[in-house]
């Protein structure tokens, strides 16, 4: 064989060089992740994740609770650290190679929708919007942090190229695997079933195989994808209704969304009610302490969703017209440039130079939306990336927005905003300046829809408010005291934010100034549980034991089962002299949370006190 005819076999296409030019830009923000201090997840939903992988490596493969958030990513976390060990850098380095596969997936899905205007002209439209998709920030970010949107991503526009790319509908077995695809991936982000009516519209409208066997095809084909769903979603269903003997689909937690999203406080996005804190694994328990309060019993993980459900539910028959009106709100945050990240990770990763800088939401938005009307007629094929991004709308407008939440219509839109810009450009070189001026109206539409300014000031106080926290959790008190002191001037007002001033105050060693803080987050909200356990903390440091076990009780009351609560409070107790309901807590907090050192050293501190004294 000769060099050349070797040379041939490799080839590179363009989907080649966009699959390695993704890869290295996501190689290289891992690697500046690496060396910073945000690798290894300490709160939030990457530290959820990360933690409920542990605990099923340790041998917790179930609590025998229907699952209360969506189990997928753990496992798969759970999966990948049996085999090459505990970290994050293995799962984020896959999720780097996923976010190339996307990356080819959208140059793929312009080159089959544009291919009729000319094969160059889709081609640098596919490689356009692969770059956008390199330097999407928000993109660069979730490919390489403890987060199952890589993976979806993935499989949702996998499942969109298979679609745009047959001419034919899904035969049988292909039906069934693309109903697997979806069934799998919705055990780890359950939006993606909003899939099921594209592919139901591909199978029923595309051209069948065989013209004798046509109904049946289909019908065989329509029942298969069903099953392919029920099976992949099975690992949930089966332990909630078997395991669990739970009436729960995929996640007890459905309702608590449902509320968030719908209740006299939301705003479109995750605004946790009052009662509720923040973070996925501390709102998750207080909906459930909540729920069973209102009870006054104990509840399955089911009859909490179910709880909650009709609260939203009787909200919106109750105030219809307000309903309407958040539907509207929802509406415009889904569309909107406004970023809201509930992790803040994106901006904190930009701020300290792990991510390239890059493009956003709005600008993507502003040039896709005009495309989306223009082409509907001309290529007809854009029609199912436009029905993906309106059942995508359709699948959030029940509950809330996030920037990780309508990541996956990005694709979609830079494929149309690429588009968009080559077509502007040959218009203006080709003279045809009523189509510019078409367009150009289109974009004016667009801008002011996407830009509409965000007024809501606790809204632009999220991001400054999350770096605080990590910075304070890193120890960096000057940066948490800038940023805090940001989201401070936003919202003087919120519970939260005075809590972590006071935090902060604590850790400076400024112990009035703590204490000023946390009697503010009391006024704010009498039952926070936080500023209720550091004000015992305090007092405790200052040797105010009745106020320290006054401020535990009540911090109890709203979360009964915190071991360290039940030992600090036997620590007021032990102080006071009351040794047998020292005895009882710290046995109380051994029960909940057993082997833990301080706890025993208490213990056995109890148990010398009480020999002594007899």
């Amino acid at each position: 064989m000769t060099s050349r005819k070797l040379l041939s076999l490799f080839h590179l296409r363009p989907a080649h060089y966009v699959f390695g030019g993704v890869l290295l830009i996501r190689v290289v923000v891992l690697a500046r992740l690496t060396g910073s201090p945000y690798l290894l997840p300490t709160r939030g939903d990457m530290h959820f994740y990360d933690d409920w992988a542990q605990r099923i490596l340790n041998g917790q493969l179930t609590d025998h609770l229907a699952f209360y958030g969506l189990p997928g990513y753990a496992y798969l976390l759970a999966a990948l650290y049996k085999i090459v060990g505990y970290g994050p850098f293995i799962p984020a380095l896959l999720q780097a190679l996923l976010d190339a596969g996307t990356a080819v997936l959208i140059y793929k899905v312009s080159v089959s929708i544009f291919s009729g205007t000319g094969l160059r002209r889709a081609q640098i439209a596919g490689v356009l919007a692969a770059v956008g998709w390199a330097f999407f920030v928000p993109a660069q970010t979730y490919a390489v942090i403890l987060m199952p949107t890589a993976w979806a991503l993935f499989i949702f526009w996998l499942i969109l190229w298979r679609i745009i790319s047959r001419k034919n509908a899904p035969k049988g077995w292909q039906a069934l695997i693309l109903g697997l695809l979806v069934g799998l991936t919705a055990t780890a982000i359950a939006s993606i079933l909003f899939l099921i009516p594209l592919v139901v519209s591909a199978i029923l409208l595309k051209p069948a195989t065989s013209i004798h066997s046509r109904l049946g095809t289909r019908i065989s084909a329509l029942v298969l994808l069903f099953l392919g769903a029920a099976a992949g979603t099975s690992p949930c269903w089966v332990h909630n209704c078997l395991i669990a003997r739970d009436r729960v689909f995929l996640s007890a937690h459905s309702g608590i969304n449902l509320w968030i999203g719908n209740n006299p406080a939301a705003n479109g996005y995750p605004r946790f009610p009052p009662g509720l804190r923040a973070g996925q694994a501390a709102m998750l328990q207080d909906s459930i302490d909540a729920a069973e309060s209102a009870a006054g019993h104990s509840l399955k993980r089911g009859e909490v969703s179910r709880f909650w459900s009709a609260k939203a539910r009787d909200y919106t028959k109750r105030h219809p017209a307000a309903w309407l009106r958040l539907v509207a709100l929802k509406f415009r945050a889904f569309w909107s440039a406004f970023q809201y990240d509930d992790l803040s990770i994106i901006t904190i990763l930009r701020e300290q130079r792990v991510t390239f800088p890059g493009i956003y939401f709005g600008l993507v938005a502003t040039l896709a939306l005009p495309m989306m009307l223009l082409l509907w007629n001309t290529a007809p094929l854009s029609r199912w990336i436009t029905a993906a991004i309106v059942l995508h709308l359709l699948a959030l407008l029940p509950v809330f927005t996030t920037e990780r939440y309508r990541l996956p219509i990005v694709p979609g839109l830079l494929v149309f905003a690429a588009f968009g810009l080559i077509t502007l450009f040959n218009n203006l070189v080709a003279g045809k300046f009523n189509s510019v001026i078409s367009y150009g109206a289109l974009l004016t539409v667009s801008t002011v829809f996407v830009s509409w300014p965000q007024k809501d000031p606790s809204l632009w106080a999220l991001d400054a408010y999350n770096s605080g926290w990590q910075a304070l959790e890193s120890n960096n008190l000057p940066l948490a005291e800038k940023k805090l002191a940001v989201a401070y001037a936003y919202v003087p007002g919120n519970s939260e934010t005075n809590f972590a001033l006071g935090n902060l105050r604590l850790a400076q060693n400024h112990t009035e100034q703590a204490e000023s803080f946390y009697r503010a987050v009391l006024a704010i909200d009498p039952q926070h549980k936080g500023a209720l356990n550091n004000l015992g903390v305090v007092a405790l440091e200052e040797k105010r034991w009745r106020d320290a076990q006054s401020f535990f009780l009540a911090a109890l009351k709203q979360e009964p089962r915190n071991p360290k609560t039940h030992y600090l409070l036997a620590r007021a107790q032990l102080k006071q002299g009351n040794i047998a309901r020292a005895r009882a807590e710290i046995e109380v907090a051994l029960q909940l949370k057993p082997n833990q050192p301080e706890f025993l050293a208490l213990q056995m501190e109890i148990s010398k006190d009480s020999n002594n004294g007899e």
